[in-house]
Formats: C-alpha cells, sequence, structure tokens
C-alpha cells in the first residue's frame, strides 16, 4: 500500500471505524527516566470479542516490556466517539492515548493545542515500517499520530446472495447496481443496508457520488475552502436523489444502526437479510462479530463504488481513511512509546487478524487473506487517489452539517440543493 495517495489537501485524512469513552483523564505523569510509576489512560472502541482482547493482550504486553507504567483501558461504542473526546478535550482532561481524526478535525485540535507533536518521538523502524501512511497525521509539516489500519471504502456483498438473484459480475457502473438491486428484491432480500440513524453511513452515499462528479482538483481545494462552490458538489447531490428514487435500501433504513447488533446495516449483510453495504475496510470485522457464529462470513466479497456517468472524477478513485491514534498534549512521554509499540510488525499482524482489516505497516500485510480485503487492496494499488472521507476533511462542526443534510434527503426533507446550502452556511460560521 502507497500510503501516499492518501490525501485531502494539506492535512490529508484519517478516519475512523474506532471509538473514545470515558471519564478518567491522561495522568499528566511521566517517569522520565527516573522510575516512578506512570498510568497512561487508553480510549477504544472494541467493547467485545477479539478487538477487545487485542487491545487488553497488546496493554499487557507493553506493561512487561516496561515496568513501572499501567495502561487504563475504556472502551465505548462508536457513534459516541466525537461527543465524549470534545467534551475531554475541552475540560482539559481528556485521555493520554486517543483516536483522533485527520482532516479538518485534526486540524482543529491541534489548532487548539490538545494534541502533542510526535515529530521527534516517531522511531525510525516505525517510519520505516509505515512509509507514506505517516503522511495521514500530518499538518504545517509535522506530526500528530501514528496510523494503524488504512481504511479504503467501497460495496462490501454476500457473493452466494449474488449468484441466487443471477448476479454474475459486481456491478460497475450505476446503472448495472440499479438492475443488480432489482434482482436483489425479486429473490426475496434487501439490495443494500444502510444505517442511516448513524447519519455518515448515509452521507458515505453523497461522499461517493462526489467524489464520481467531483475532480481531484476540485476536491483537495475544498480541504482548504470547507465549501461547496464548484457545481460538482450539486450534481452530487442530484446523482444520490436519481439512486434514492430507485428505492434501493433496506426497509426502514432510517432507524436502522450502522454497527450495532443483528439489525444493523452490519448485522443484515451478516445474517444474508441484505445483500451489500457501503462500508470502509474495517467491515468484514464488524460483520464476522455479527453473524451467528461470530466468525467472518465466508461469501462476503468487494468491489468498488459503481462509475457514474456525466461526472469528472478519475474513474477508479476511491474514498477512503485511516484509523490511527494520538497522544494529549498533557500526556507522559510514555505515550509515545506505546505508539511506537503498536506499529511493530507482530502488534499490526495481530491487529490486522484481530480487526479483520488492513494493517498501516507494509510489513505486516502478508497476514491479509480475506477475500474481500484482498479485493480492497487491489483497488486501493490501482487507485489513481483517495480522497479523505469529507466530515472528516471539514471538521466536526461543517461535518455534521453535512451529514444531516444528506440524512434530510434520505427522508424526503431535502434535496441537492439543500446539501450545497447546508455545508456552506456552516462553512460562514466557522
Amino acid at each position: 500500500m502507497n500510503g501516499k495517495k492518501l490525501r485531502a489537501g494539506s492535512a490529508v485524512l484519517i478516519a475512523g471505524a474506532l471509538a473514545l469513552s470515558g471519564c478518567a483523564g491522561g495522568s499528566g505523569d511521566s517517569s522520565d527516566g527516573g522510575g516512578g510509576d506512570v498510568t497512561l489512560t487508553f480510549w477504544h472502541n472494541s467493547t467485545t470479542g477479539p478487538g477487545k482482547a487485542y487491545w487488553e493482550d497488546t496493554a499487557a504486553a507493553f506493561e512487561e516490556a516496561n515496568p513501572g507504567v499501567t495502561v487504563e483501558i475504556q472502551s465505548i461504542q462508536n457513534e459516541e466517539m466525537d461527543g465524549k473526546l470534545q467534551t475531554a478535550l475541552n475540560s482539559g482532561d481528556a485521555p493520554d492515548i486517543f483516536m483522533a481524526r485527520g482532516g479538518g478535525k485534526l486540524a482543529d485540535i491541534v489548532k487548539a493545542g490538545q494534541v502533542m507533536d510526535l515529530t521527534d518521538g516517531i522511531t525510525d523502524a516505525s517510519k520505516q515500517a509505515l512509509g507514506g501512511v505517516l503522511s495521514a497525521f500530518e499538518i504545517d509539516g509535522k506530526n500528530y499520530g501514528m496510523p494503524t489500519s488504512v481504511l479504503p471504502s467501497g460495496i462490501f456483498y454476500a457473493g452466494d446472495l449474488f449468484e441466487a438473484a443471477g448476479i454474475t459480475t459486481p456491478p460497475a457502473t450505476i446503472d448495472e447496481l440499479e438492475t443488480a438491486d432489482t434482482a436483489l428484491k425479486e429473490s426475496g432480500v434487501a439490495p443494500i443496508a444502510v444505517g442511516a440513524k448513524d447519519a455518515w453511513p448515509a452521507a458515505h452515499w453523497y461522499y461517493n457520488f462526489a467524489l464520481r462528479a467531483c475532480t481531484k482538483d476540485v476536491m483537495d481545494a475544498a480541504a482548504d475552502s470547507r465549501s461547496f462552490d464548484d457545481p460538482c458538489w450539486l450534481k452530487a447531490g442530484e446523482d444520490l436523489q436519481s439512486f434514492l428514487e430507485t428505492e434501493p435500501f433496506n426497509e426502514g433504513f432510517l432507524t436502522t444502526p450502522a454497527q450495532q447488533g443483528a439489525g444493523s446495516s452490519a448485522g443484515l449483510v451478516a445474517n444474508h437479510q441484505a445483500a451489500m453495504e457501503l462500508m470502509g475496510a474495517w467491515n468484514p470485522g464488524v460483520i464476522a462479530s455479527l453473524t451467528p457464529d461470530e466468525q467472518p462470513l465466508a461469501d462476503l466479497l468487494w468491489f468498488p463504488f459503481p462509475e457514474v456517468p456525466g461526472g469528472d472524477g478519475e474513474p477508479g478513485a476511491m474514498m477512503g481513511g485511516v484509523d490511527g491514534y494520538s497522544c494529549w498534549v498533557n500526556a507522559p512521554k510514555e505515550c509515545v512509546d506505546f505508539l511506537n509499540f503498536m506499529v511493530e510488525k507482530a502488534n499490526q499482524e495481530a491487529y490486522a487478524e484481530a480487526f479483520v482489516t488492513l494493517p498501516a505497516s507494509q510489513e505486516a500485510q502478508g497476514v491479509v487473506t480475506d477475500p474481500s480485503l484482498q479485493e480492497v487492496l487491489k483497488a486501493y494499488n490501482d487507485a489513481p487517489y483517495v480522497v479523505v472521507w469529507l466530515d472528516t476533511l471539514y471538521g466536526q462542526n461543517i461535518g455534521n452539517a453535512l451529514n444531516v443534510a444528506v440524512v434530510d434527503m434520505f427522508a424526503g426533507k431535502g434535496d441537492a440543493q439543500a446539501i450545497v446550502d447546508a455545508v456552506n452556511a456552516a462553512a460562514a460560521k466557522s
């Protein structure tokens, strides 16, 4: 994986499937070589299963290698991440280690002086293993985070359901996707699951239509302007509206969560009640946790977001992000040691296996055996560029306005112009 492809203006990107939680802030203490005890507070979102066990094992291994250091782990469901972290940062009592967003979200907390500059603390071994993916956390030439996984997005699908519906090849264009949707409906399953209750999964449909409608230059410029001035943003909304009119989604999609339980959008795919879901490369692990035997879905496959006629985006371009972790500005120096530790080859291999995802370390990619993720890797390596999730690119306030406007369209309460207006109005207030 060439991490230098991950870009969207000066802040580049990071996105997420991981989340943060808890009430205890950072310790603010450091041994400084003096042998004193140090406690690191660490927030993540792996509340059950192999992911939760991975972080417990990694923390224990770090403690064993660093006597006197204790890692206190807290976890919470993904959708509560942004609010809890922002509250903790605003209070001046944040966790020492936390999931950070790139783009405008990362730039905002850097500007507020709430995140540690890691530039001089990242080891040569980490730099070599991660390569260009490190640039995902770079702001104004300095690094503020350590990547753990690379997460291009696309459409995950159940191959058995496609076969039962007579679909022999994955859709390459939006017209072909609509044809496949019709065949899937006739076979008795929902064509596409979407967790619109959580807003961002619905908004990702707009992001990808924008990826097809807008040039890379326009999307890069948006990283700085945070506005939708080019006509392509309106076209993206119009293309999405036309797609919505074909009724491609599961019944009750407006009240469907994304990743929580068998009735979530991921759960519908996991239990063969829906055939597809547009999601990032963390999805195989989420789906695996929701199958009846909590094992990877045997027939899970993947294809890129279809091409859309009339757009200016380069064919093969992808939307995506990077997961990683940052240190609170007042965290002990051992926080940086922990970040370097988590990207060592053995830990990155275990991470990829536990989460069924793509590791950030190029040295660890040999463990990726999931067929759907192998397809993601191939498309990623062939992609001319990868653009960050738009809500990450714009920062929390503007991103929230964008996501809400898209959900309003899904609910029949807004149109393409309303999406453009909502972003520009939020940008004017920022």
